[in-house]
This record gives structure tokens, C-alpha cells and sequence, in this order.
């Protein structure tokens, strides 16, 4: 074959690596040449363990919608009207369809399916800064210390979507974790939100495309201009006789894990499937009203759509950073508004967007028959100190706060665990981030005391809490 090919990518008798993964899905899963040779020979193994150990799964798929900034527990769902001023929560409470369960008079919709969800009243940890206790709630595991300083880095603890992907992918061409719609930091980057030490093949399928945009579509789910499916097969025959050739000089564990990934890029690529999983125009006019045609509204509609279509394992952020002084964007942190008491940006903006779109994709899901095999985590990474300081602001508080839980063999209607009279540290029955992270992969049918390996190839369990029996029915 002549060095001057016509295949663009070809040079001096060779198809790169490197200029292979440029056909046709630039970008396809963030590939690059570091992220397709980061696979290893351990993940078969790890694999073939879990399938050996696995369970029957309560859940198909996990929509994790994560609260960045951390959410007052005392102005959404552990009010503690009772406790004294300055301690109970700024509103009203209000029933909710219930008995006896009360939340916040800004959630009337939520009040409406709380007979759906339960509540973690007594998650705790010690984390106070926002990066530390995000890596946590976003993997499951505590990091090696708290600093607002923490980095991202490989030493670090995988997403959870990760995990699923490396001991229990799908077998087709639709994704095991996608995340959308942000990448999340304060700061720098928040550690926990892709594959870290399992490799790169492992990262989520990252959309930061606006799913309300009015021309919102994934440009790397389609083959470039006058290739079709067919001269895809064709170019991905000559890849893999030039990497066989290269194997006899190059053995790795990263070159033999090339074919596979790129497989499965290439069948993401030709996938109608997969295609129509991302193409929320094709939802009816009035349901996307019904979300609310914001960012973080159709992001939860999308994700009805992807676990619809098989994906595992969803990650939607909330928001991008932990929040400022708009009224219109931003996380659950309020510092910024430290001139009233109210902290306007809940009532304005947090609580009525939490309102319309947590109620609705509940409901969508059990209209559909799709909500006892959807678990739905929602959760940030603490909640408000039980005191408002002198400066009339919140302050962090990772020693009790709630996450709401609902589907995938979750019980219904239901509070496990409780805060002390002022909401300060769990009275009863406390869980961690560990422990949901262990009641995730339970519920998946992955044993949660499986292993993986880390980078010096050290054997760790994917959680190391427990799964959370009480909640589960």
C-alpha cells in the first residue's frame, strides 16, 4: 500500500493510533490516545469476579441527580419546626401525602409524591469543604483529607458509573454511564466524576451540549460528511490489520485493549439506537413543559431517555459550580447572600426549580412503569450548619443531613434514620456515603465487597460501607 493512500490518516505506510480515533467520532466518549491505551488485562478478571459473585438486581439503572453546594436539610425535608429559633428551618411547613411527613412549604409539588421516595434523615460524614465532600458523595469513598485544595488525580476513588462500566457493561452499543450536563468544580475540576485509576476507557460518555437548547444534538454521535457505515467497517479493517502488526513490536496490555474500545465507539457511531436515546425533540411538546425548559429540567427528561434505552448508569449535575449571588444559576451554597435571612436564592430559584422537576421525573418514571427499576439518588455533598451564623449566612455541615432515595427497590413513603432535636448529628440508624454507595451497586446486583485495582495494582472493595437493608423493600 502506497504511503500517499488515499485514507487521509494513513502516514508513511502506517494508520496511527492516534489519527485512527479521529474517523468519523472525534470526540466519541472524550477518546484519546491516552484514554483508549488505559485499558488493562485486570479487567477481565475484576469482570469475571463480579459475575461469578452477582445478585439478583432490584434496579436496572441508577439516575444519580447531584445537588452541588449541599442542600439545607432545614429548608427542604428535615425542617425541625420544633427546635428554636435560629436552629428550625426560615419556612413554613406543609403535609405531605404521607402521614405524619412534613417538608417545606416551597416543595407543594414534591409534598404531592413523598408516598414514592424514602428519606435518609442521618447521612453524616466529616468533610467541609466543597471538593473533599463532593469526591465523596460523587464516589463513595472519604478522601485521603480535607482541603479545599484536593485535586483531582489518579490516586482517587472511580464515579460510581465507572464502576458499573468496568464489572457489568452493556453488551450493545448504548453507553454504561453517561453524565451530563456539566463538568462540576469549585475551583478546580471535583474529583470523582470519571474512571480515574480503572482507565479511561471506563469515563462516562460526557454531554455538556444544553439539552434545552433549541438545537441541541451530539455531532459525535454522526459520521462525518459522505462516509457512510460501510466505509467506517472498511477503515476500522485497515486499523485493525495495522494493529496487528504492530502488536508483534508492541505487547501490551494497552494495545491489546485498542480493539475493544474502539469497537465500541465505532458501534455507538452507527447506532440508530443510541441516536434516538439523545433525541429529546421527539418528546411531546407538553412533557417538556411539564419539566420545565431549563437546563437542569430537560437534563432530567434526557435521562429518562437514556435509562429507557438501557444506559446503566446516569450522572446529572445540578449545577456546575456550588453557587453565587444570582437568582437564576448556580448551586445550593448560599454565602453569597449574607444581607437577609431568607436567602432569597431558594425561594426564588432552588426550591421552585427542585419542585417542577424532582416531582415530575418521579412521576414520568412510574407513568411509565419504569421507577421500580430505576433507582433515583438524590443527594449533595452536606447540608447547613443548625445555627445560622453572625454573619446571617449557612455555614457547611457534613455531621447529619438528608438524601432522598426512590424506584429501584427502594421503599416507598418512607423515613429511615433521624437528627437530634436540633438537627445537628443522627439519633438513629446513621449512614454514610459509603453506605449508599454500597446500597447503589446492591441494587444493581453488583456485590458491593467486590474488588478492583488501583493504580500500584492494590486490591480495594468498590464500597466500603454497607448496603442500607432498613430502606430497601
Amino acid at each position: 500500500m502506497s504511503k500517499n493512500h488515499a485514507c487521509p490518516e494513513y502516514r508513511a505506510g502506517r494508520l496511527l493510533r492516534r489519527d485512527a480515533l479521529k474517523i468519523g467520532g472525534a470526540g466519541l466518549l472524550g477518546l484519546t490516545t491516552s484514554r483508549v491505551f488505559a485499558a488493562e488485562d485486570k479487567a477481565a478478571s475484576e469482570a469475571k469476579q463480579a459475575a461469578v459473585k452477582r445478585i439478583a438486581p432490584k434496579a436496572k439503572s441508577v439516575v444519580f441527580l447531584f445537588q452541588f453546594g449541599g442542600p439545607s436539610q432545614f429548608e427542604t425535608f428535615d425542617m425541625k419546626p420544633d427546635a428554636p429559633d435560629g436552629i428550625r428551618g426560615l419556612y413554613a411547613n406543609i403535609a405531605t401525602n404521607v402521614p405524619g411527613l412534613r417538608i417545606c412549604e416551597h416543595l407543594p409539588q414534591m409534598a404531592k409524591v413523598m408516598d414514592k421516595v424514602t428519606l435518609l434523615r442521618g447521612v453524616h460524614h466529616t468533610m467541609r469543604n466543597h471538593n473533599s465532600a463532593a469526591y465523596y458523595a460523587l464516589s463513595g469513598h472519604a478522601p485521603p483529607v480535607d482541603d479545599i485544595r484536593l485535586r483531582d488525580s489518579l490516586e482517587l476513588f472511580p464515579a460510581y458509573g465507572s464502576v458499573v462500566s468496568r464489572l457489568s457493561p452493556n453488551d450493545d452499543a448504548v453507553p454504561t454511564f453517561v453524565a451530563h450536563p456539566y463538568v462540576c468544580r469549585d475551583g478546580s475540576i471535583s474529583p470523582g466524576q470519571h474512571a480515574s485509576f480503572l482507565g479511561k476507557a471506563f469515563d462516562p460518555l460526557l454531554v455538556t451540549t444544553d439539552p434545552n437548547s433549541p438545537d441541541f444534538k451530539l455531532p459525535e454521535l454522526r459520521l462525518p460528511a459522505g462516509v457512510s457505515a460501510d466505509q467506517m467497517a472498511d477503515r476500522r479493517a485497515l486499523q485493525q490489520l495495522v494493529d496487528r502488526q504492530s502488536r508483534l513490536l508492541e505487547s501490551s496490555a494497552r494495545a491489546r485493549g485498542l480493539d475493544e474500545y474502539y469497537d465500541r465507539a465505532l458501534g455507538m457511531l452507527t447506532s440508530t439506537r443510541v441516536a434516538e436515546a439523545f433525541d429529546i425533540a421527539r418528546e411531546p411538546q407538553a412533557l417538556r413543559e411539564r419539566y420545565g425548559r431549563t437546563t437542569y429540567g430537560q437534563s432530567c427528561l434526557l435521562a429518562r431517555r437514556l435509562v429507557e434505552s438501557g444506559v446503566k448508569f446516569v450522572n446529572v449535575y445540578f449545577a456546575e459550580g456550588i453557587g453565587g449571588q444570582s437568582f437564576t444559576t448556580g448551586g445550593w451554597d448560599t454565602h453569597g447572600f449574607n444581607n437577609t435571612r431568607m436567602f432569597p436564592i431558594l425561594e426564588k430559584y432552588q426550591l421552585p426549580l427542585t419542585d417542577q422537576v424532582l416531582p415530575t421525573f418521579l412521576n414520568d418514571l412510574d407513568d411509565r412503569g419504569l421507577l421500580d427499576e430505576t433507582l433515583v439518588v438524590w443527594m449533595g455533598e452536606f447540608g447547613r450548619t443548625p445555627r445560622i451564623n453572625a454573619s446571617i449566612s449557612r455555614d457547611h455541615w457534613p455531621g447529619c443531613y438528608t438524601v432522598l432515595l426512590a424506584g429501584g427497590g427502594i421503599k416507598r413513603g418512607y423515613v429511615h434514620g433521624a437528627s437530634d432535636k436540633n438537627g445537628a448529628i443522627p439519633s438513629r440508624e446513621p449512614a454514610t456515603p459509603d453506605d449508599i454507595a454500597a446500597t447503589m451497586f446492591h441494587l444493581l446486583g453488583i456485590p458491593y465487597d467486590t474488588e478492583v485495582h488501583d493504580a500500584g495494582n492494590r486490591p480495594l472493595p468498590i464500597a466500603a460501607g454497607r448496603p442500607i437493608y432498613g430502606a430497601i423493600a
